[in-house]
């Protein structure tokens, strides 16, 4: 069924006063702090929001993404028991949001008064007219400011049944439950070799590794991948664990990142996981971590991808945000540039996300990334500074949202500007993209709707209409 969409009435003044008093505190901040600050002249990007429907809906990670038919796809969280997430898909054409399917419905649990399936934490990843994905939890247990699987669910439910891998077919409209992880975990991360049929995933929270083979129907468990994942204790065996990785088109060789610090690779054919020798990210510029205790990527990458043209990986590190390029055949990592916003480049300040920026994609184009990350905001002249530690994922304190390109075969960085509201205000908790076909960047973002906040689809438009 088709859900209302909110329309956009775009005020220019109250977007331009509001631009032109962060301007001037800017500038405030030059003289109060002793800290550079350029006035940043660029016109601010106006994003427009959509409310899908869903009452709840929460913090969405990765999730989102283009499908050959020019549609949007995405999953809206829920963080209850029994209420899961839902998918979506959004027509530009149309410019209209629909409903697919509730994610607990899709995996038939809808009747097992298990914890629902809450999330799903994977894009979309095309193959032969279907999408595949995953799903994950989203209800937990709050343990010393930690998200814990919950072990002990209110009476009358059963503990989480865990992830699911799942379907959808572009042409009939049909979702299919391909398989279900093992442990009772969720499915925190995944990536697929389309050209092979391979999908590979972490659960979370013990960070157990998987490998399911789409045409063969096969799943391997490779085990734990790195101490006791985000289930361990914090100061011993406790592990942030790796939330993006990547298949080396040339090969199929799976690469994926630790706490410590370490590359991993992972070969179908030989189905075992081995270190790398001679490259790590223990790199000075991304800054130094505990990575026995939560609250930080650790000494993990934030995002990366396969870049074809050059055949190496190119990788966003979260807090410092400085672009990378790792040739896994030398092996090697090269510091390429900082692609924070120029604002945050200015004051040196690292994101107020406690694990850095997913939002981080290559464009239409094929050679030009595109980058949703923060910036400081400033007040009577004083940088807003938020916590100094969380134990969790999450916001730190309020920073702007930016939105960066960077052309790799030029080495072109652009700062495009803060993204707001017509009303005003600032998307936050952006932890996700997807780049349509006519340039518009898509997101999932908190505001406000009849009262509440939730999370919810947003569109920027292109960057690059006007230049």
């Amino acid at each position: 069924m088709n859900k209302r969409i909110i329309p956009s009435v775009i005020s220019s003044f109250l977007i331009l006063t509001l631009f032109f008093m962060v301007s001037c505190a800017d500038q405030a901040g030059a003289t109060q702090t002793g800290v550079s600050q350029i006035e940043d002249t660029k016109k601010p990007l106006v994003a427009k929001r959509y409310y899908s429907g869903l009452d709840i809906a929460h913090d969405t990670y990765n999730a989102i993404s283009t499908a050959s038919d020019g549609k949007i796809y995405y999953v809206l969280s829920s963080v209850l028991l029994d209420r899961g997430g839902a998918v979506y898909r959004y027509d530009p054409d149309l410019d209209k949001v629909e409903f697919l399917a509730d994610l607990t419905e899709i995996c038939s649990e809808k009747d097992m008064k298990a914890i629902s399936q809450g999330k799903s934490h994977a894009s979309f990843y095309e193959r032969n007219g279907k999408l595949f994905f995953s799903t994950h939890v989203g209800f937990y247990e709050m343990v010393d400011g930690m998200e814990c699987l919950a072990k002990n669910p209110p009476d009358g439910y059963k503990v989480y049944p865990g992830g699911h891998i799942l379907s959808y077919d572009l042409n009939s409209g049909e979702f299919e439950d391909l398989a279900i992880v093992p442990e009772g975990e969720g499915v925190v991360t995944m990536t697929m070799d389309r050209e092979r049929g391979q999908i590979y995933s972490i659960t979370w929270p013990k960070g157990y590794f998987i490998h399911y083979d789409v045409d063969k129907d096969i799943m391997i468990n490779l085990g734990q991948i790195s101490a006791n994942g985000e289930a361990g204790t914090p100061g011993d065996d406790y592990r942030v664990l790796c939330r993006s990785m990547f298949v080396d088109h040339r090969d199929g060789v799976l690469y994926y990142s630790t706490a410590e610090g370490d590359i991993f690779m992972y070969s179908p054919d030989s189905k075992s996981l081995h270190k790398m020798d001679g490259v790590d990210l223990n790199i000075d510029y991304f800054g130094e971590y505990d990575y026995t205790r939560p609250g930080s990527m650790g000494n993990n990458w934030r995002s990366i991808l396969w870049y074809a043209p050059e055949e190496v990986a190119y990788g966003v590190h979260g807090n410092s945000g400085y672009l990378f390029r790792f040739d896994p055949r030398k092996p090697e990592i090269e510091i390429v540039d900082r692609i924070t916003s120029e604002p945050s480049k200015r004051c040196g300040m690292f994101d107020q996300f406690s694990y850095g920026y997913l939002g981080f994609q290559l464009g239409p184009d094929g050679e030009t990334l595109y980058y949703l990350t923060g910036g400081p905001i400033y007040i009577d002249g004083q940088r807003l500074k938020g916590k100094e530690h969380i134990a969790m994922g999450a916001a730190k304190g309020l920073e702007n949202l930016h939105l960066v390109t960077y052309n790799i075969p030029n080495r072109k960085y652009i700062d495009h500007g803060p993204v707001f509201y017509p009303d005003g205000e600032r998307p936050t908790y952006v932890n996700s993209i997807a780049i349509g076909p006519n340039g518009n960047v898509y997101t999932l973002a908190r505001f406000e709707q009849d009262g509440k906040v939730i999370e919810d689809l947003v569109k920027i438009p292109n960057p690059f209409s006007e230049e």
